[in-house]
């Protein structure tokens, strides 16, 4: 079992940026490739970013390629996600998962979640 927690979510305005990051509850994090979620009010969750575990390889939903990074610390045991040139339609929940077994941005791949952070952009 995996515990992950998000932190960095807030308010920014449109054109802003914001740094998250979600830290595992265990030292086996390089087991695992890990992801980023979201889900805005009255829509489904959805694919963000991924990241292979060693890092080497990412890949990232079509709506935040060349604004948004993905990065991990396998020595700190961290995972970041970078926002620059935030817009208001990324107002949404933002989770951090878990995947132990392949490289994926199916959400049926990931076996652990974050309870999710709060990212707002007001326009």
């Amino acid at each position: 079992q995996v515990q992950l927690v998000e932190s960095g979510g807030g308010l920014v305005q449109a054109g802003g940026s914001l740094r998250l990051a979600c830290t595992p509850s265990r030292r086996t994090f390089t087991r695992y490739t890990m992801g980023w979620f979201r889900q805005a009010p009255g829509n489904d969750r959805e694919f963000v970013a991924a990241i292979s575990k060693s890092g080497e390889r990412t890949e990232y939903a079509d709506s935040v390629k060349g604004r948004f990074t993905i990065s991990r610390d396998n020595v700190q045991n961290a995972m970041y996600l970078q926002m620059n040139s935030l817009k208001p339609e990324d107002t949404a929940v933002y989770f951090c998962a878990a995947d132990q077994v392949g490289f994926t941005s199916a959400i049926q791949g990931y076996d652990y979640w974050g309870q999710g952070t709060q990212v707002t952009v007001s326009s």
